[in-house]
């Protein structure tokens, strides 16, 4: 029997149990206003009213934004969007993430010519430059080969982001990943391999056949303003010290063909500027740099849960800093924006994923997501379309019947068979397998990855359709269930683009817009034919 408690004690004990920060977290309970049909009708009314009012904005885009969340699925949005709430200090699965507000919206279909679960090379390419192709390679038809060099040559594909540089606007392109790598690749690049960064990782042959590294056609391919993200390492010679990890070899230069290509591209530009980290990037003000390049980091960025603030940019700052150099242009803008982030694959969605790490993968989609919201703010829907999408997504999903604000990364209530708990999120493959003596590791492990039913090094893509939500000029054809080259196609016709510059539509709103101009000029001779009639009448 133990020993008996005052009273004082007692009220101590209460106190502690309530302030115990060890003490699960109570879950949100909804609103009581939720418990009544009217929360749900009225609700359900406003948004049918404002979809009856919605009416296509059939003008020509002078701007074109594409966001693409590299592995960012459905689930992974639905599980980004309750993530942004919780983070909000609500339960989450009421929140709005920006790009849900767009209001045209279609699925695509993301298989390649050779693969039924795509790749980020074969994806971009045919969401960049309107045809499907091969896996693995950038920029080139399907008659390609895969690591065969002479097949790029008559194969070349060109993108929208080269087509808009063509046709007078600026360009520029933002990545949390390497902007050598397979997204951003695809914007600029014609490679029969997707991990040619530099010479250095050409085969022999490949050179001799007369192919060029990703990063040298980074430099001499089109006219690029604006290039923020990873890849350092690629574009300097080798054992040239990284100015930010000097003493570090491993983050040295690798070209063997001795070229700066970043020295190159600033004697190349006039009004070029090249920075390395946040301090440089927010010194870009003058109004003459009209083209910037900024290189964060030797290859990837970093995880935006593990991003020194005060060093490292965030994907809303480029986007920002983007935007406000290439609206400079009378002629408008197109702008790629990918956030991609596990070191074998592609963004930093994807690569979180792919190392079954799911709140580094769900932080990234949020952070895409804001710089979604602030691209709103600095842009008009009234000449800018902006687009969202994914490449592909991932064999991620969340269950478990968890009961309404249960944190996102929480446990299932009932614990499996083999009596463990187990994680609402869940991959169908990847790191998060391990079995021992028959059961799994405990969740509340630190590090801990998400389990997942097949043991693979990394994590899979998966080859459901992904999302296509848009707002702006020309939106509304964004609709129904497409291939995903027509991505790249909706968007050339709406900013009157190649193939589509000789469109009846396209001549019709250069007419307008020299009418505006002259549109003076018919209201006056009106004026002179009625002074004329007046005098002679008179």
């Amino acid at each position: 029997m133990g020993w008996p408690l005052s009273p004082g004690t007692c009220l101590l004990l209460c106190l502690l149990a309530q302030l115990c920060p060890c003490r699960p977290p109570a879950l949100l309970l909804p609103p009581d206003a939720e418990k009544t049909p009217s929360y749900w009708n009225e609700g359900a009314r406003r948004r049918l009213e404002s979809a009856l009012a919605l009416q296509p904005v059939a003008r020509r885009a002078k701007n074109i934004i594409l966001f693409m969340g590299d592995g960012m699925g459905l689930p992974t949005m639905s599980a980004a969007r309750i993530y942004k709430g919780q983070l909000a200090g609500g339960s989450g699965e009421e929140s709005v993430l920006a790009m849900e507000t767009f209001p045209h919206v279609a699925l695509a279909k993301t298989y390649t010519i050779d693969r039924q679960v795509p790749d980020s090379a074969g994806t971009g390419t045919a969401y960049l430059c309107g045809v499907k192709a091969n896996a693995k390679t950038l920029g080139l038809s399907g008659a390609a080969v895969y690591g065969k060099c002479r097949t790029t040559f008559g194969n070349e594909v060109d993108s929208i982001l080269h087509r808009a540089r063509l046709a007078g606007k600026s360009v520029g392109i933002v990545t949390t990943t390497r902007v050598q790598h397979a997204s951003p690749g695809a914007a600029y690049a014609h490679s029969a391999s997707r991990s040619w960064y530099a010479d250095a990782n050409m085969p022999k042959e490949a050179l001799r056949d007369g192919c060029k590294d990703i990063a040298y056609q980074l430099v001499h391919n089109t006219d690029i303003n604006v290039i923020l993200g990873g890849g350092r390492m690629y574009m300097t010679p080798k054992r040239t010290p990284d100015p930010e990890y000097p003493e570090d070899p491993a983050q040295n230069g690798t070209r063997k063909d001795g070229l700066d290509l970043i020295a190159e591209w600033l004697n190349a530009k006039q009004g070029a500027r090249y920075v390395w980290d946040k301090k440089g990037l927010d010194a870009v003000q003058d109004d003459s740099v009209s083209h910037l390049m900024g290189l964060f980091e030797p290859k990837d960025l970093k995880y935006e849960l593990n991003r020194n603030a005060s060093t490292d940019p965030s994907i809303v700052e480029m986007t920002e800093k983007a935007i406000r150099i290439l609206r400079r242009n009378p002629n408008g803008f197109f702008l790629f924006v990918e956030d991609d982030r596990v070191p074998r694959a592609g963004g930093r969605i994807d690569h979180g994923h792919h190392s079954g790490r799911a709140k580094q993968a769900l932080m990234e989609a949020v952070m895409l997501d804001r710089a979604v919201a602030r691209a709103g703010e600095l842009t008009s829907p009234s000449d800018t379309l902006t687009v969202v999408t994914a490449d592909h997504s991932h064999v991620f999903t969340f269950g478990g019947n968890t009961l309404r604000g249960t944190s996102i990364f929480g446990l299932a209530p009932k614990k499996a068979k083999d009596k463990r708990a187990y994680t609402s999120i869940l991959y169908g493959n990847g790191p998060g397998y391990s079995i021992r003596d028959g059961s799994r590791p405990a969740a509340s492990l630190p590090d801990y990855r998400q389990q997942a039913a097949v043991p693979l090094e990394t994590e899979t893509h998966s080859g459901e359709d992904v999302v296509v939500l848009a707002q702006g000029p020309m939106a509304h054809v964004f609709h129904g269930v497409q291939e995903q080259h027509y991505i790249a196609h909706a968007m050339a016709y709406a900013a009157c683009l190649e193939p589509y510059a000789t469109e009846p539509g396209c001549r019709a709103a250069r007419r307008a817009s020299h009418g505006t101009q002259c549109s003076s000029q018919p209201l006056l001779a009106l004026l002179a034919l009625c002074v004329a009639g007046h005098v002679v009448g008179g």
